[in-house]
């Protein structure tokens, strides 16, 4: 059985510091060695700050991060209700055409084994990332 910690975060960029102390320290006491607890902290910090910049943007409202600690590995899900985008539209970075901005999911991407983002313009988005214990 797999232990859950479910967060309801203000849509305010000061809370993004408290996700990323909170999920990291989890994914240390779970074991994870500090190359992967640094990638963890950067992919959520890079998900809330998404959120919080793109997704609840002008609006008083929060979004949830639960993150589920199994044997193998960390789930981490971050959703809001607001906001949403066409995923098919996305594109990533090309390596000559880099800017400030617009690296989020590329980074995240890069950092976790497993991501998955589910969203609807409108509607909102979830972003799921997993990373794998090494042990």
């Amino acid at each position: 059985m797999a232990d859950t910690l479910r967060l309801t975060v203000p849509g305010k960029p000061e809370y993004v510091r408290t996700v990323r102390l909170a999920i990291s320290s989890l994914a240390g006491c779970a074991g994870f060695d500090v190359e992967a607890v640094e990638d963890i902290k950067v992919a959520v910090s890079e998900a809330c700050s998404n959120i919080v910049c793109h997704g609840i943007k002008g609006q008083n409202a929060a979004y949830e991060v639960s993150c589920e600690m199994l044997d193998d590995r960390i789930v981490i899900r971050v959703v809001d209700q607001a906001g949403g985008y066409d995923t098919e539209k996305y594109r990533e970075p090309e390596a000559g055409a880099l800017r400030e901005g617009g690296l989020g999911i590329f980074i995240i991407k890069a950092l976790m084994d497993e991501v998955n983002i589910l969203s609807e313009v409108g509607q909102g988005t979830q972003i799921q990332m997993t990373k794998y214990s090494r042990e």
